[in-house]
């Protein structure tokens, strides 16, 4: 099987994703399910809420780009970040459903450095309010968390 198909009965081709494929609704519903972290939370973190932060803290004219940052995990799942970087073909699956992504939402390809900067910080503020204490992460350093708190 090449394909899976989407609580909206869409079929999503694991290899070729189309704009056609993109359905809000499958993002949205698809994205509240999944758990940051792996579901190493202190508790239920989604994706989605990571999101609609991400939104909020942003210029305007990106809050959309912000809101689907991270909309290929409702296809693709959110694996995390060290198991990504060792499976450096799994960055060009993703690309290919950004690209799907964008097209279907009139996005650019490329996204601007406001969305990865407030992905650093929230980043930042989510371990620091829903992680247990661990080791330093060096993506980390120089990152001021936001001054509200998360849960």
């Amino acid at each position: 099987m090449t394909f899976i198909t989407t609580h909206s009965g869409l079929s999503v081709h694991m290899a070729s994703p189309t704009p056609q494929m993109i359905d809000p609704s499958d993002i949205g519903r698809s994205l509240s399910r999944i758990c940051r972290f792996g579901g190493h939370t202190r508790q239920h973190y989604s994706v989605a809420q990571h999101c609609v932060l991400a939104s909020q803290f942003v210029p305007a004219e990106h809050q959309l780009t912000a809101l689907l940052h991270d909309a290929t995990e409702a296809y693709v799942g959110d694996m995390v970040s060290p198991l990504k970087a060792m499976i450096p073909a799994f960055k060009g699956v993703e690309e290919r459903f950004w690209a799907a992504i964008a097209a279907r939402f009139g996005l650019p390809g490329a996204m601007d450095p406001c969305i990865k900067n407030i992905d650093l910080i929230l980043l930042a503020t989510e371990r620091r309010d829903l992680l247990c204490e661990g080791e330093a992460w060096d993506c980390l350093e120089g990152v001021v968390p936001l001054p509200v708190q998360i849960g």
